[in-house]
């Protein structure tokens, strides 16, 4: 029997409604018939309902990447829970009745195979060497959304330019309003990434004439310098696109960092892509960013061929979080078809439509502990170059192999196999990570292993420390952030 996890089950539901609803079908004995076909791609239930007759539900494995889901219950959401609930009686190991593919599934199979075939057919015509064509440009409307944004540039930079020459005290008392106005205008400019980063500034002196902890003003310090940097490279940005006349995609980090919203094509269409992918989550997190206003469900995951370590992120704004559905831990390899790369440095984000999730091994883990670095020394220097750079996130994270983590005065410390160390410690404002070290009930995980971590600048201490997300052993992934 295809193996199924209850996990998966949970990530395709449509909300977490739907999850109780199937695990209440499948466990009261919903189900009156089960059928599987001999080749393991076709499982079929016959399930009681509110209907007068019984419903049938059925899932098609002829692509495990992209599974099938059909019901004949009336509902619109998608998978069904009764779908769902045929799922978990697989993950359930109920016992399966043989059968044949029924002769409808067999013709839309074909149909779906024809579709894909004449849709390859078409790019290889073309010319199968060449890469996919990018998506078509409106140059007229590009263009006037590139002027529209240096208007609001040139706007964000008096009041830059104002607050470096008073100082971030000018923001104090009831000026905070105008500066909330001021963020909320550059919507209008199509600028949510300034517009961000002008919240962001608002609330931390606002925290800071409230306790008078340094602490909020040296974060808007830094805030404030990620802004400038921001505009200037973005005005020069603009500007060059608008001299050459080329408003069209072109990969650069800056689209993102402006508030543009990249599309799969778009991504592909420049290359940034990878074929048959394996993946494995190894931490995720869900925080609040109360300067955008939105969820953020952050999962990262590191390529058993090269180790590199990118990161999956699902914005939930608050205006629209009951439309939008909360990611959630990855226990399962995921084996991506084509998975597709945001454009940037170090932990780069990614996206897939489709995968097939397969139970982590022992061969995986010893494939993954493999691609670690030996010596900080190279990703420390790695890190430190990506950090300078202002509009980079403000942690890299990384696999090291190390001998030991121990405690020292100063708190834990890693040191790897050449006796380098670096000190162990959370991020401000993050989980508190580091302590979950002293509560393993396996100290074998402290020798000898492999960590997946994050560095970071530490302003109290001026050094760069890492924060740990969990510890690849050989026989688990250890989370420390979940």
């Amino acid at each position: 029997m295809r193996q199924i996890t209850e996990q998966y089950v949970t990530s395709i539901a449509p909300n977490p409604a739907a999850v109780k609803n199937a695990k209440k079908i499948s466990s009261s004995g919903g189900f009156v018939r089960l059928y599987a076909s001999a080749d393991d791609t076709f499982y079929m239930g016959e399930c009681t309902g509110s209907g007068s007759s019984n419903y049938t539900t059925s899932a098609d494995f002829a692509d495990p990447a992209k599974p099938v889901y059909r019901c004949s219950c009336p509902s619109r959401q998608f998978p069904c829970k009764h779908s769902l609930a045929l799922l978990f009686e697989m993950a359930a190991q109920k016992k399966f009745a043989p059968c044949e593919v029924p002769e409808d599934i067999l013709q839309k199979r074909k149909k779906l195979e024809a579709k894909a075939e004449k849709a390859t057919a078409k790019t290889e015509e073309a010319d199968p060497a060449a890469p996919k064509a990018p998506p078509k440009v409106n140059k007229a409307a590009r263009t006037k959304k590139l002027k529209k944004q240096l208007e609001g540039l040139d706007m964000t930079q008096e009041l830059v330019n104002g607050l470096l020459n008073t100082g971030l005290g000018a923001m104090g008392g009831n000026s905070s309003s105008s500066y909330r106005d001021l963020a909320k205008q550059l919507g209008d400019y199509y600028l949510p990434g300034p517009q961000a980063y002008l919240n962001e500034l608002v609330l931390e002196m606002e925290a800071f004439r409230k306790d008078a902890d340094t602490v909020h003003y040296t974060r808007a310090a830094g805030i404030l310098a990620r802004l400038r940097a921001l505009l200037t490279k973005s005005r020069a940005y603009l500007n060059g696109k608008l001299e050459s006349g080329d408003v069209g995609d072109d990969g650069s980090e800056l689209y993102e960092a402006l508030g543009g919203v990249w599309k799969l094509d778009q991504l592909q269409a420049l290359g940034l892509k990878k074929e048959n992918a394996q993946i494995m989550q190894l931490a995720f997190n869900i925080y609040y960013d109360e300067a955008r206003r939105e969820y953020i469900d952050t999962g990262w995951w590191a390529d058993l061929e090269t180790g590199e370590v990118s990161v999956t992120c699902n914005y939930r704004p608050v205006k629209a979080v009951k439309y939008v559905k909360q990611d959630d831990t990855v226990f399962e390899l995921a084996r991506v078809p084509i998975l597709t790369y945001y454009p940037g440095g170090l932990n780069r984000r990614i996206r897939w439509e489709a995968a097939e999730f397969v139970p982590v091994t022992g061969e995986h883990l010893a494939q993954l502990r493999a691609k670690a670095a030996t010596e900080l020394s190279g990703i420390v220097k790695a890190a430190k170059n990506e950090l300078k750079n202002a509009l980079s996130p403000d942690k890299i994270a990384t696999l090291v192999r190390f001998r030991r983590i121990g405690k020292n005065e100063a708190g834990y410390v890693l040191e790897d196999p050449a006796g380098h160390t670096v000190l162990l410690d959370n991020m401000p404002g993050s989980e508190d990570t580091a302590r979950r070290l002293s509560m393993l009930p396996d100290k074998n995980a402290l020798e000898n292993q492999v960590l997946l971590g994050a560095f970071y600048y530490d302003r109290a201490r001026q050094r760069v420390c890492m924060q740990p997300y969990s510890i690849v052993t050989e026989q688990d992934v250890v989370r420390l952030m979940y």
